[in-house]
């Protein structure tokens, strides 16, 4: 637990009994099906990585087994609850320094009193909350900064690939897709990001970097980052976050509008132009793995086209009203968009330039495109190339 001289800003144990205890169960699966399911998800994960690779043209670059950008990162097949106890420590690794400097504040600004009693506690169970909404969703999810344990092994500069299994399942079913190429499809997409770790050693303490800078910008007191996460479980225990109410009855403008996001919290001119670089790299990355997915996907996955088109209609539509508040809130919206601006930016590229030249995205934080050429692909591509997109 985050901890000076005094009670903690969050109760990280909590949290993770409190997103354990309320998440949702699994789809039933017996025991024999379970282990067949874990074990076709390993071996298409490794399928998936010489797929990726041949597509891309991406691998790690070559060094020795001491060399932590050429050693390769586990992919870890878990359960909710793995998934859960992953995301908190990674949390807890990222937002350390963040709770810090709350803990030196929150004694002299509105609120932290009431922190310094229970603050940890409260925030340990509203974090798990928000954690068991998330667990039953997620179906991968590479770990760029969790810390590796005896139950959750990762390489030495702290990556890791999560399948989680029983999500897998019930998103399979709820879709009525052929499973096993469902399980592929969704491998694709997730080894395309531990390639993109593995084959660019700087990315992982680049995007460290950046996250750390706009923590190190934050000026939110103790109070109102609580109330951030209490509007989050309030919603998550069936109320509605103030505002919301008629944002909903107005409609979809007025809800963007008055729907407020944890992201929010942005409030300095150096946070916002930090936001604008982790956007776009987060674009890039989620939209090379799409691009990746649909152009490996129609040689070995022969139901590729009914998945693509189920899972977008799932993607763009959610799961109903509390789904979509929640997905406001947490700014989940905004990654959707990624998924989408992405995947235009990196076809434009590789369309203007070829594969090879889309690679020199990855040759350095420089060659990264920015918030605006993720919306114009033609201005990356003469900025790198030094000639306009044709």
């Amino acid at each position: 637990m985050t901890s000076i001289g005094g009670a903690e800003m969050v109760d990280w144990k909590l949290a993770v009994a409190t997103a354990t205890r309320l998440v949702r169960p699994g789809p039933e699966v017996g025991r024999d099906e379970a282990r067949e399911v874990v074990a076709e998800l390993r071996r298409h994960a490794k399928t998936s990585e010489e797929h990726v690779r041949a597509f891309t043209r991406m691998a790690p670059p070559p060094g020795g087994p001491e060399d932590p950008a050429a050693r390769d990162t586990p992919v870890l097949v878990v359960d909710r609850a793995g998934w859960i106890k992953a995301n908190v420590a990674g949390f807890r690794a990222v937002l350390t320094p963040l709770l810090e400097k709350m803990q030196d504040r929150r004694g002299g600004v509105p609120g932290g009193a009431v922190l310094g009693a229970v603050g940890g506690k409260v925030t340990g169970v509203e974090l798990g909350m928000l954690l068991s909404f998330l667990a039953s969703r997620v179906l991968g999810q590479y770990e760029t900064f969790a810390p590796a344990t005896g139950e959750l092994p990762g390489a030495a500069n702290g990556g890791r690939l999560l399948l989680v299994a029983p999500n897998i399942v019930h998103v399979e079913r709820e879709l009525e897709v052929d499973p096993h190429d469902f399980r592929l499809w969704v491998c694709l997409h997730e080894e395309t990001h531990r390639t993109q770790f593995t084959a660019v050693p700087w990315l992982r303490d680049h995007i460290e970097g950046e996250i750390q800078a706009f923590l190190g910008e934050t000026e939110v007191d103790p109070a109102t980052l609580l109330e951030r996460i209490r509007e989050a479980a309030q919603s998550l225990a069936g109320g509605r976050p103030a505002g919301q109410e008629e944002a909903a009855e107005a409609g979809e403008g007025a809800a963007e509008r008055g729907g407020r996001s944890i992201v929010d919290l942005v409030q300095t001119p150096a946070q916002r132009e930090i936001l604008g670089r982790l956007t776009a790299v987060m674009s890039l990355l989620e939209g090379h793995a799409d691009y990746v997915m649909d152009g490996v996907g129609p040689q070995v996955v022969p139901s590729v086209a009914e998945i693509r088109e189920k899972f977008q209609q799932r993607r763009a539509n959610g799961a109903g009203r509390l789904d979509a508040a929640l997905r406001r809130l947490l700014g989940l919206d905004a990654k959707l968009r990624q998924y989408r601006d992405g995947e235009r930016f990196v076809r434009a590229v590789v369309d203007a330039v070829g594969m090879d030249g889309f690679n020199r995205v990855w040759t350095s934080p420089n060659t990264l495109p920015t918030k605006a050429e993720i919306a114009k692909p033609a201005d990356w591509v003469t900025r790198v190339h030094g000639r306009p997109e044709q």
